[in-house]
């Protein structure tokens, strides 16, 4: 990996990390925006990058949280890692509508679906609400702040359009 795509990295990471601090109360917990850092990684620098991001972005907000699912969070962190990378794939074909959508739909209601099975119906349909306002809030400022970005580091981003 080039020095340059992997200290772009390096700052998505870091990012995602202050987005963690950024908490949206929620009925069980918080949900905050470390998400955003994932995805436009994901736009600028593709989807492994972004789901590099978006896993260890999920990470860094548990820790912040306190660890509140314990071990369970590594299983949201490869859900995340699998949602992003797909992100990425569809914004970087053209597909930006779908590839919100698709993280939309798949984080709030499709990455707790194993927590049914952990936790109880209960838990799924506490979660749910929350989980999809924090959806739409990183979906939409990425979809937002993402093309801008773009336009303004295209020059510094040369490997941009690597996937």
């Amino acid at each position: 990996m080039k020095n340059r795509k992997l200290s772009w990295l390096a700052m998505f990471i870091a990012l995602s990390a202050a987005g963690a601090f950024i908490k949206i109360p929620a009925v069980i917990g918080s949900v905050a925006l470390d998400s955003l850092p994932a995805l436009m990684a994901a736009g600028l620098l593709g989807g492994p990058a972004g789901a590099a991001v978006g896993g260890i972005g999920h990470l860094l907000s548990a820790i912040i949280a306190g660890m509140p699912l314990g071990p369970f969070h590594f299983l949201v962190g490869g859900e995340m890692v699998l949602l992003v990378y797909v992100y990425g794939l569809l914004y970087r074909n053209g597909k930006p509508w779908s590839a919100a959508a698709l993280f939309i739909l798949g984080n709030s209601f499709a990455a707790p679906l194993p927590f049914i099975m952990l936790m109880g119906k209960s838990f799924y349909l506490a979660i749910v609400p929350s989980l999809f306002i924090g959806s739409i809030l990183n979906t939409v400022l990425a979809y937002v702040v993402l093309p801008k970005v773009a336009r303004v580091l295209g020059h510094l981003l040369p490997f941009s359009r690597q996937a």
